[in-house]
């Protein structure tokens, strides 16, 4: 199925240039029309063709999405816009930034797909590089199994210059103890939105993504 016409792209280049209230408030309707609603049936869509791969998926679109508008009370950048439109889906849905499963996002220059690791508080990130010391070999053949690397490439995320002493003779061997994220994500051109098979290519990006998604958070509890 295409969810997506040509004009969202559109709308969401258009909107970088025009990251204003007037200019947004003017087309309010074309966004609603060819960015808000079928974005809410794409990932209402996706949830029901990930939810065989959960023990419960049960989160609607709602719950999933995140609003287009930024929070910018604490910012400089006073922009009252993203640039782009992007959801959640897994268990617990955008609230819940830990748990495996998918974060899609789409901007006028491309489409990802995310998973792993982006938010941890200090204790899971103590936690989740002690399972990557005791398990190096495991992390090692998951990290660099051919349909990971082939979709997702690398993990990245930011990196602590300095850590524990007990992580660093084992940070040694695998230099991504340092991070202080774990994620990953795959990209597309922007038009890969106008796919027909569009949520088949979602779904089994976060199948290759599992094994590793599933290590992490297994690692941070």
């Amino acid at each position: 199925m295409i969810y997506f016409t040509k004009d969202l792209i559109k709308f969401l280049k258009e909107l970088e240039k025009n990251n204003n209230r007037d200019w947004f408030n003017e087309n309010k309707p074309r966004y609603i029309k060819s960015v808000k609603e079928p974005f809410e049936h794409y990932i209402g869509d996706l949830i029901e063709a990930m939810s065989p791969h959960f023990e419960s998926l049960s989160i609607t679109p709602k719950e999933s999405i995140f609003r287009i508008y930024r929070d910018v009370r604490f910012s400089k950048d006073k922009r009252p816009y993203k640039n782009h439109i992007s959801a959640v889906v897994n268990p617990g849905g955008r609230k819940a930034l830990t748990q495996p499963g998918i974060y899609t996002e789409i901007s006028a220059n491309h489409m990802r797909v995310y998973s792993g690791m982006y938010q941890l508080e200090t204790k899971e990130l103590k936690n989740l590089r002690s399972h990557i010391a005791h398990n190096l070999d495991e992390f090692d053949a998951l990290i660099s199994d051919r349909k990971f690397v082939n979709t997702f490439g690398e993990i990245r995320g930011e990196k602590n210059k300095v850590i524990p002493k007990e992580f660093r003779e084992d940070a040694e061997t695998q230099p991504l103890i340092y991070n202080k994220q774990f994620y990953y994500f795959a990209e597309w051109p922007p038009e890969e939105v106008l796919n027909e098979k569009l949520i088949k290519k979602v779904v089994d990006a976060y199948l290759v993504a599992q094994p590793l998604s599933e290590f992490l958070y297994e690692g941070i509890h």
